[in-house]
């Protein structure tokens, strides 16, 4: 469904000419339990995240007639949800990693986490990773575990001269990674996901259009500006060529007098500047943030999605604004997605770089 198909039917639904009625699709172990748990779903919610945590699906069940056996931990549930009439969007395998019956009246919780984030992911290790590329280090993780790479070109080339993984497991691990050089880490429906943040492309590509919402989309937001964390520049530190002598490198504008200082000293000075530089966009992007539920839920909004808002304030409007994290839930009140969003950088407009310049 496009963003323009979308569009036209939320303002059927809202006009009163159609009331969409949620739809999902539900397999256990490729087996179809769509119909079987319709008159028995409580809630469904499924939170994707763009990194640090796994994308999480929550079922709850009423199970007052004893109709569900209690599913084993390690079985696989496909989702797809959307609206009766349209085109279920796929959102994935996940993995059941927890369960749990309460009562009275009694109710079976299941909480799947994306596939292949369980336990391999998180069990501890320890390796030395020495002038291997990006590329290398995430293809032989996801070697590792029966998953596919993806990993964006730019990042798949980079040398890493040294770095140490140690008592550490691999999700912990390519989290760290990921933080240091501005990245997207992920498992998406069995692919290893490396991705640096912010490109507006899919793992293919091909360039993501630009969500446009309206104010009359939602029901609820919540924007937010802190200037505690406009940092004008950020420091790091190395050790130059093996050398006892500490350098430093500096990323940020031309005010570089509130200045942040990683902690880590990195082995060469290009690993200390691309930290800097990813310490930098993030501090950027945090801030500003805003929180927006959609009143009618949109299935196929994902982390990473470039958006622009209308119909708030002048300050919000300009903001070009990146999904961070969608939550979908369907439940007594619909089918609805909350999105968080920050900043996002648009190089056409310099708009992360602004926002605190006023009054300096």
């Amino acid at each position: 469904m496009t963003a323009q198909d979308a569009q036209a039917t939320d303002k059927r639904a809202r006009a009163g000419r159609v009331q969409p009625r949620a739809d999902y699709r539900i397999t256990l172990d490729g087996r179809d339990l769509s119909n079987l748990i319709a008159p028995s779903l409580i809630s469904l919610s499924l939170s994707e995240s763009r990194a640090d945590e796994s994308d999480m699906l929550d079922l709850v069940l009423d199970d007052s007639r004893n109709t569900f056996a209690i599913p084993k931990r390690g079985a696989n549930i496909k989702l797809s949800i959307g609206w009766v009439g349209e085109p279920l969007v796929d959102k994935g395998t996940f993995t059941v990693d927890e369960v749990e019956h309460s009562g009275a009246p009694d109710i079976i919780t299941i909480r799947a986490r994306s596939a292949s984030m369980t336990d391999g992911m998180h069990e501890r290790r320890e390796r030395s990773w020495h002038r291997q590329t990006i590329g290398a280090i995430v293809r032989t993780i996801a070697g590792r575990h029966k998953l596919t790479p993806a990993v964006g070109d730019r990042l798949a080339k980079i040398l890493i001269d040294h770095i140490d993984q140690t008592h550490e497991s691999d999700m912990s691990f390519l989290t760290r990674l990921a933080k240091r050089y501005d990245a997207v880490m992920n498992v998406k429906d069995l692919r290893l996901l490396f991705m640096p943040i912010g490109t507006g492309k899919t793992v293919s590509g091909k360039a993501l259009d630009v969500l446009n919402l309206t104010r009359s989309s939602g029901d609820q937001h919540r924007y937010h500006i802190a200037q505690r964390e406009s940092y004008s520049a950020v420091r790091a530190h190395y050790h130059s060529n093996g050398k006892a002598k500490r350098k430093s490198v500096i990323v940020g504008g031309e005010n570089n007098k509130n200045v942040k200082v990683l902690p880590e000293d990195y082995a060469t000075e290009a690993e200390a500047r691309a930290a800097a530089q990813a310490e930098y966009a993030r501090t950027q992007r945090s801030q500003a943030t805003m929180s927006y539920t959609l009143a009618l839920g949109r299935a196929e909004l994902f982390p990473e999605m470039p958006v622009t808002v209308a119909g708030f304030k002048p300050e919000i409007d300009e903001t070009p604004w990146l999904v961070k994290k969608a939550t979908h839930t369907i439940g007594e009140s619909g089918f609805t997605t909350a999105l968080e969003l920050e900043m996002r950088d648009d190089p056409t407009t310099d708009r992360h770089r602004t926002h605190f310049r006023r009054g300096r």
